[in-house]
């Protein structure tokens, strides 16, 4: 059977908003004839003119941190412990080199909330109208990727304020159907913070601070975080495969994220 890869990830890359300012990555780009010396360090003697069209190597310095790109949250990014609300209690977060890899490769369902304003909170009656317009019950290891107005607006002005966040609630009825891995292509689950803030200076209410990565505490869960190209996929019928990079105690890992039909 012919398959389709449809990538949903976004590059690392410098000159576009991708997150807050001090936040961006930064990339230093080597060019092969600017890396002759390198390579002749490991062989004496040795000059441009030895080498075909004088050309050494190219490669890259990256700056940047583990949020940066398409990336996948582990339980340790939300807070130091995780399943506080499960029968055995509160134990020590998971980080992103120890997620099971049977998670991440599971069919994908897609919520479609392009509809919410920008700053709404997605509610546990947001994710079951969806489920019921595509016909769709949650099932375990469903992977559910969050379609929001932030996809559309990658590469540009108001990317990282653009887009609905997912509250605690409606994080938790997915976590406890048996969803592990989710995932949004706004800049981050929760609703993007210059919403939150005005909310907060309004009502002083700590608990709409980081409400759905806060989640985790009481339920541990992954999370993916400025996926891509959603539109292009159907409600439901594919796979997802989203395997983090491995990086020891980390509390994420790059994903080069693919929905596969």
């Amino acid at each position: 059977m012919a398959r389709t890869f449809i990538d949903i990830s976004i590059p690392i890359e410098t000159g576009v908003e991708s997150d807050p300012p001090a936040f961006r990555p930064k990339i230093e780009y080597r060019r092969h004839t600017e890396t002759v010396a390198e390579l002749a360090a490991f062989f004496p003697d040795l000059q441009a003119s030895d080498l075909p069209d004088g050309e050494a190597w190219a490669y890259e310095w990256l700056h940047v941190n583990t949020h940066n790109g398409t990336h996948m949250d582990a339980p340790w990014h939300f807070h130091s412990t995780q399943d506080a609300a499960l029968a055995g209690g509160s134990r020590a977060a998971m980080t992103i080199d120890e997620i099971p890899l049977e998670w991440c490769l599971q069919p994908g369902v897609k919520l479609d909330f392009r509809h919410l304003e920008d700053g709404a909170i997605a509610t546990v009656d947001d994710v079951r109208a969806e489920l019921d317009r595509i016909g769709h019950v949650l099932q375990p290891l469903d992977i559910v990727l969050v379609n929001t107005s932030a996809g559309a607006r990658y590469g540009k002005d108001g990317y990282v304020s653009a887009g609905c966040g997912v509250g605690r609630e409606a994080t938790l009825y997915m976590v406890e159907a048996g969803v592990h891995v989710v995932g949004t292509d706004a800049w981050s689950w929760d609703a993007p913070f210059v919403h939150t803030a005005k909310r907060w200076a309004r009502d002083r209410d700590p608990s709409i601070i980081w409400e759905g990565h806060k989640a985790g505490r009481e339920r541990g869960y992954f999370q993916m975080e400025k996926l891509h190209n959603l539109e292009a996929l159907p409600s439901t019928g594919f796979t997802v495969s989203c395997f983090p990079v491995k990086i020891k105690d980390a509390s994420a890992g790059w994903v080069r994220a693919v929905a596969i039909l």
